[in-house]
């Protein structure tokens, strides 16, 4: 098995960025909402980590997570969650023959995109990035309008609305306490 170049720090704040296989204009993530969360919830009880902010897009999510203190496998949790979201759907996907001979579904692409995030500045940057996604791909106006996002539950932080571009007063991500305001 291959050894990817992966950053791992105990207790570290990660972003995701997690692809489907085929991206031409699928709704799969968004129509099977409610497996995805459930088969999060369920590996969250197992493998424990905060979820800082979450988007989901019809054909990829961004995600930030912070594991709890001397934890940095965050490559098991996101395995588990791709591979039981894969075995909760109807086995409809085209398979290539690799896919096929590795007894593969073709539903996700095989890694992730993962970044640490180093400070707070980072942190909001990718926080920003992460809920405006959906205005960025044209889905919707307005950040507020996408309902498959962490962004309404997060709306009790100060967020300034200017010329349609979401900027955040990242002071209130460190005062939080349980996002990455102790980063290491």
């Amino acid at each position: 098995m291959p050894n990817y170049r992966r950053n791992r720090i105990e207790g570290g704040c990660y972003f995701f960025t997690v692809n489907l296989l085929v991206r031409k204009q699928t709704p799969l993530l968004v129509d099977n909402i409610n497996l995805l969360g459930d088969v999060t919830k369920h590996v969250r009880t197992q493998y424990p980590f905060h979820i800082d902010g979450w988007v989901i897009l019809p054909d990829h999510m961004h995600c930030i997570w912070t594991l709890p203190q001397g934890d940095m496998d965050y490559s098991n949790r996101m395995r588990l969650i791709k591979g039981m979201f894969s075995r909760g759907l109807p086995k409809e996907e085209w398979l290539s023959p690799v896919r096929h001979r590795k007894g593969e579904r073709g539903i996700w692409q095989r890694r992730f995109w993962e970044h640490t995030i180093y400070d707070d500045e980072d942190y909001a940057a990718h926080m920003d990035y992460l809920h405006y996604n959906p205005v960025k791909h044209g889905h919707v106006d307005n950040v507020k309008e996408w309902p498959h996002s962490t962004f309404h539950k997060l709306l009790t932080g100060v967020y300034i609305l200017w010329i349609g571009v979401l900027l955040m007063c990242h002071c209130l991500w460190v005062s939080r306490g349980d996002s990455c305001g102790g980063l290491p």
